[in-house]
Protein backbone atom coordinates (compact mmCIF):
# COMPACT_ATOMS: atom_id res chain seq x y z
CA UNK A 1 0.00 0.00 0.00
CA UNK A 2 1.56 3.09 -0.97
CA UNK A 3 1.19 6.06 1.22
CA UNK A 4 0.40 8.54 -1.51
CA UNK A 5 -2.41 6.77 -2.37
CA UNK A 6 -4.24 6.30 0.61
CA UNK A 7 -8.43 6.12 1.39
CA UNK A 8 -10.12 5.54 4.42
CA UNK A 9 -13.31 4.10 5.74
CA UNK A 10 -14.36 4.39 9.34
CA UNK A 11 -17.41 3.34 10.88
CA UNK A 12 -18.73 4.63 13.94
CA UNK A 13 -16.96 7.88 13.36
CA UNK A 14 -19.55 10.62 14.78
CA UNK A 15 -17.67 10.73 18.38
CA UNK A 16 -14.95 9.23 20.54
CA UNK A 17 -12.76 6.71 19.23
CA UNK A 18 -14.27 7.07 15.21
CA UNK A 19 -13.36 10.21 15.21
CA UNK A 20 -9.96 10.51 16.65
CA UNK A 21 -9.24 7.79 14.30
CA UNK A 22 -10.85 9.24 11.25
CA UNK A 23 -8.79 12.63 12.38
CA UNK A 24 -5.52 10.75 12.62
CA UNK A 25 -6.27 9.14 9.27
CA UNK A 26 -6.61 12.32 7.87
CA UNK A 27 -3.16 13.82 9.54
CA UNK A 28 -1.25 10.97 7.53
CA UNK A 29 -2.80 11.91 4.20
CA UNK A 30 -6.00 9.85 4.28
CA UNK A 31 -9.43 10.73 2.51
CA UNK A 32 -12.18 9.67 4.87
CA UNK A 33 -15.57 7.64 4.58
CA UNK A 34 -17.08 8.74 7.84
CA UNK A 35 -20.56 7.11 9.03
CA UNK A 36 -23.01 7.90 11.77
CA UNK A 37 -26.15 6.49 13.24
CA UNK A 38 -27.19 8.08 16.36
CA UNK A 39 -25.36 11.55 15.78
CA UNK A 40 -25.95 12.80 12.16
CA UNK A 41 -24.13 15.98 13.59
CA UNK A 42 -21.42 14.50 15.36
CA UNK A 43 -20.71 13.08 11.78
CA UNK A 44 -20.58 16.43 9.65
CA UNK A 45 -18.16 17.41 12.66
CA UNK A 46 -15.91 14.73 12.13
CA UNK A 47 -16.26 15.39 8.39
CA UNK A 48 -15.00 19.06 9.28
CA UNK A 49 -12.09 17.92 10.80
CA UNK A 50 -10.90 15.64 8.84
CA UNK A 51 -11.19 18.45 5.67
CA UNK A 52 -9.45 20.95 8.03
CA UNK A 53 -6.67 18.74 7.41
CA UNK A 54 -6.92 19.23 3.62
CA UNK A 55 -8.26 15.87 2.98
CA UNK A 56 -11.71 14.89 1.48
CA UNK A 57 -14.61 13.48 4.04
CA UNK A 58 -17.88 11.50 2.29
CA UNK A 59 -20.49 10.85 4.85
CA UNK A 60 -23.00 8.05 5.18
CA UNK A 61 -25.62 6.67 7.64
CA UNK A 62 -24.94 2.89 9.07
CA UNK A 63 -26.61 0.59 11.47
CA UNK A 64 -24.24 -2.39 11.51
CA UNK A 65 -27.39 -4.59 12.61
CA UNK A 66 -29.00 -3.99 9.23
CA UNK A 67 -28.10 -6.66 6.73
CA UNK A 68 -27.51 -4.60 3.80
CA UNK A 69 -25.24 -2.97 6.08
CA UNK A 70 -22.02 -3.69 3.89
CA UNK A 71 -23.36 -1.83 1.15
CA UNK A 72 -22.43 1.62 2.80
CA UNK A 73 -18.61 0.48 2.20
CA UNK A 74 -19.21 -0.11 -1.93
CA UNK A 75 -20.78 3.63 -1.74
CA UNK A 76 -18.13 5.31 0.06
CA UNK A 77 -15.69 3.43 -1.85
CA UNK A 78 -17.52 4.69 -5.10
CA UNK A 79 -17.27 8.03 -3.90
CA UNK A 80 -14.12 7.84 -2.76
CA UNK A 81 -12.72 6.17 -5.35
CA UNK A 82 -11.40 2.71 -3.47
CA UNK A 83 -10.83 1.87 0.01
CA UNK A 84 -7.20 1.18 1.36
CA UNK A 85 -7.64 1.04 4.81
CA UNK A 86 -11.19 -0.17 6.80
CA UNK A 87 -11.67 0.57 10.68
CA UNK A 88 -14.84 -1.10 11.97
CA UNK A 89 -14.84 0.51 14.99
CA UNK A 90 -19.31 1.07 14.98
CA UNK A 91 -20.85 -1.41 17.66
CA UNK A 92 -22.21 -1.26 21.03
CA UNK A 93 -22.62 -2.31 24.22
CA UNK A 94 -25.31 -3.47 26.84
CA UNK A 95 -24.74 -4.68 30.12
CA UNK A 96 -26.84 -7.47 31.34
CA UNK A 97 -26.47 -10.56 34.20
CA UNK A 98 -26.16 -13.90 32.74
CA UNK A 99 -29.20 -15.46 34.02
CA UNK A 100 -31.14 -12.14 33.08
CA UNK A 101 -29.66 -12.02 29.48
CA UNK A 102 -32.77 -11.88 27.04
CA UNK A 103 -32.64 -13.32 23.28
CA UNK A 104 -33.23 -10.00 22.58
CA UNK A 105 -30.25 -8.12 23.74
CA UNK A 106 -28.16 -10.92 22.55
CA UNK A 107 -29.21 -11.23 19.08
CA UNK A 108 -28.50 -7.78 18.92
CA UNK A 109 -25.07 -7.08 20.60
CA UNK A 110 -23.93 -10.52 18.05
CA UNK A 111 -25.61 -8.97 14.81
CA UNK A 112 -24.23 -4.95 15.60
CA UNK A 113 -20.94 -6.02 17.15
CA UNK A 114 -20.11 -9.23 15.31
CA UNK A 115 -22.31 -10.26 12.43
CA UNK A 116 -22.18 -6.35 10.97
CA UNK A 117 -18.41 -6.10 11.50
CA UNK A 118 -17.86 -8.82 9.55
CA UNK A 119 -19.77 -8.19 6.86
CA UNK A 120 -18.39 -4.55 6.55
CA UNK A 121 -14.95 -6.05 6.87
CA UNK A 122 -15.31 -8.51 4.55
CA UNK A 123 -16.75 -6.59 1.53
CA UNK A 124 -13.88 -3.95 1.96
CA UNK A 125 -11.50 -7.03 2.06
CA UNK A 126 -12.84 -7.44 -1.66
CA UNK A 127 -12.51 -4.40 -3.29
CA UNK A 128 -9.28 -4.30 -1.76
CA UNK A 129 -8.69 -7.78 -3.73
CA UNK A 130 -10.57 -6.54 -6.38
CA UNK A 131 -7.88 -2.94 -6.65
CA UNK A 132 -5.08 -5.03 -6.37
CA UNK A 133 -3.09 -2.68 -3.88
CA UNK A 134 -3.55 -4.64 -1.03
CA UNK A 135 -5.18 -2.75 1.95
CA UNK A 136 -5.20 -2.86 5.53
CA UNK A 137 -8.45 -4.21 7.73
CA UNK A 138 -8.32 -2.84 11.15
CA UNK A 139 -11.15 -3.87 13.79
CA UNK A 140 -11.16 -1.83 17.12
CA UNK A 141 -12.70 -4.85 19.75
CA UNK A 142 -12.08 -4.41 23.77
CA UNK A 143 -10.00 -5.90 25.98
CA UNK A 144 -12.80 -8.33 26.63
CA UNK A 145 -11.43 -9.83 23.29
CA UNK A 146 -9.35 -11.37 25.55
CA UNK A 147 -10.55 -11.52 29.28
CA UNK A 148 -14.83 -11.33 29.86
CA UNK A 149 -16.48 -8.79 32.51
CA UNK A 150 -19.05 -9.61 34.75
CA UNK A 151 -22.67 -8.43 32.97
CA UNK A 152 -21.54 -8.42 29.75
CA UNK A 153 -22.24 -11.70 28.36
CA UNK A 154 -23.15 -10.81 24.71
CA UNK A 155 -20.13 -8.08 24.02
CA UNK A 156 -17.74 -10.54 25.67
CA UNK A 157 -18.79 -12.94 23.03
CA UNK A 158 -18.96 -10.64 20.04
CA UNK A 159 -15.53 -9.24 20.83
CA UNK A 160 -13.85 -12.48 21.51
CA UNK A 161 -15.49 -13.92 18.22
CA UNK A 162 -14.90 -10.63 16.34
CA UNK A 163 -10.91 -10.75 17.21
CA UNK A 164 -10.58 -14.24 15.98
CA UNK A 165 -12.22 -13.28 12.71
CA UNK A 166 -9.93 -10.90 11.98
CA UNK A 167 -7.12 -13.46 12.86
CA UNK A 168 -8.62 -15.61 9.50
CA UNK A 169 -8.66 -12.75 7.68
CA UNK A 170 -4.98 -12.67 8.46
CA UNK A 171 -4.51 -16.20 7.21
CA UNK A 172 -6.26 -15.78 4.18
CA UNK A 173 -5.62 -12.27 2.79
CA UNK A 174 -1.91 -11.93 3.05
CA UNK A 175 -1.67 -13.43 -0.14
CA UNK A 176 -3.14 -10.53 -1.31
CA UNK A 177 -0.89 -7.50 0.34
CA UNK A 178 -3.87 -7.19 2.68
CA UNK A 179 -3.15 -6.91 6.66
CA UNK A 180 -5.95 -7.82 9.21
CA UNK A 181 -5.08 -6.42 13.05
CA UNK A 182 -7.51 -5.77 16.34
CA UNK A 183 -7.02 -3.10 18.28
CA UNK A 184 -8.60 -3.79 21.84
CA UNK A 185 -8.82 -0.71 24.22
CA UNK A 186 -9.43 -0.65 27.90
CA UNK A 187 -11.16 1.90 29.70
CA UNK A 188 -11.50 5.46 27.29
CA UNK A 189 -12.95 8.43 28.14
CA UNK A 190 -15.92 8.22 25.24
CA UNK A 191 -19.32 8.75 25.34
CA UNK A 192 -19.87 4.94 25.36
CA UNK A 193 -18.16 5.45 28.98
CA UNK A 194 -19.65 9.21 29.80
CA UNK A 195 -16.23 10.42 29.94
CA UNK A 196 -16.13 12.50 26.42
CA UNK A 197 -14.76 15.26 28.03
CA UNK A 198 -12.77 13.99 31.07
CA UNK A 199 -9.42 14.97 31.38
CA UNK A 200 -8.24 11.55 31.61
CA UNK A 201 -5.04 13.10 33.26
CA UNK A 202 -7.32 13.95 36.32
CA UNK A 203 -8.65 10.51 36.29
CA UNK A 204 -8.34 8.23 39.04
CA UNK A 205 -8.17 4.81 38.44
CA UNK A 206 -6.38 2.39 40.96
CA UNK A 207 -6.99 -0.47 39.18
CA UNK A 208 -4.86 0.70 35.99
CA UNK A 209 -1.39 0.58 36.44
CA UNK A 210 -0.97 3.65 34.51
CA UNK A 211 -3.89 5.37 36.96
CA UNK A 212 -6.32 7.08 34.47
CA UNK A 213 -8.21 6.34 31.76
CA UNK A 214 -7.20 6.48 28.16
CA UNK A 215 -7.52 9.06 25.76
CA UNK A 216 -9.43 8.27 22.31
CA UNK A 217 -6.56 9.92 20.55
CA UNK A 218 -4.14 7.35 22.36
CA UNK A 219 -6.25 4.63 20.58
CA UNK A 220 -6.43 6.32 17.23
CA UNK A 221 -2.28 6.34 17.39
CA UNK A 222 -2.22 3.24 17.02
CA UNK A 223 -4.90 2.10 14.66
CA UNK A 224 -3.01 5.22 12.87
CA UNK A 225 0.33 3.18 12.54
CA UNK A 226 -1.26 -0.29 11.64
CA UNK A 227 -3.09 1.96 8.85
CA UNK A 228 0.49 2.85 7.73
CA UNK A 229 2.91 1.76 5.13
CA UNK A 230 5.33 1.14 8.60
CA UNK A 231 3.45 -1.55 9.77
CA UNK A 232 3.47 -3.76 6.72
CA UNK A 233 4.91 -6.82 8.07
CA UNK A 234 2.57 -6.80 11.24
CA UNK A 235 -0.81 -9.16 10.86
CA UNK A 236 -3.17 -11.10 12.42
CA UNK A 237 -2.14 -9.74 16.10
CA UNK A 238 -4.37 -7.98 18.62
CA UNK A 239 -3.13 -4.51 19.88
CA UNK A 240 -4.25 -4.06 23.56
CA UNK A 241 -4.26 -0.47 24.53
CA UNK A 242 -5.37 -0.45 27.97
CA UNK A 243 -2.97 1.25 30.04
CA UNK A 244 -2.02 -2.23 31.84
CA UNK A 245 -5.58 -3.25 32.66
CA UNK A 246 -5.22 -7.08 31.58
CA UNK A 247 -1.79 -7.36 33.86
CA UNK A 248 -4.15 -6.84 36.47
CA UNK A 249 -6.01 -9.91 36.63
CA UNK A 250 -4.00 -12.14 39.49
CA UNK A 251 -3.34 -8.96 41.46
CA UNK A 252 -6.82 -7.84 41.06
CA UNK A 253 -8.08 -11.27 42.15
CA UNK A 254 -6.12 -11.02 45.23
CA UNK A 255 -6.42 -7.67 46.79
CA UNK A 256 -10.20 -7.13 45.80
CA UNK A 257 -11.66 -6.36 49.56
CA UNK A 258 -15.72 -7.43 48.89
CA UNK A 259 -17.79 -9.19 46.01
CA UNK A 260 -19.33 -6.14 44.73
CA UNK A 261 -16.92 -7.24 41.11
CA UNK A 262 -20.16 -10.12 41.29
CA UNK A 263 -22.82 -7.35 39.86
CA UNK A 264 -23.59 -5.85 37.11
Amino acid sequence: MEARHRIAIVTGSDSGIGRAVAVALARDGMDVGITWHADERGGFETADEVRSHGRRAEIAYLDTGDPSAADVVDDLAQRLGGVDVLVSNAGMVQSEPFLELGADIWDRTLAVDLTGAFRIVQRAARLMVEAGRGGRLIAVTSVNEHQPRVGFTAYNAAKHALGAVMKSAALELGVHGITANSVAPGEIATPMTGQEDADVAQTERPGIPLGRSGDAREVAQVVAFLASPASSYVTGASWVVDGGMLLMGPVGGSELGDTGWREA
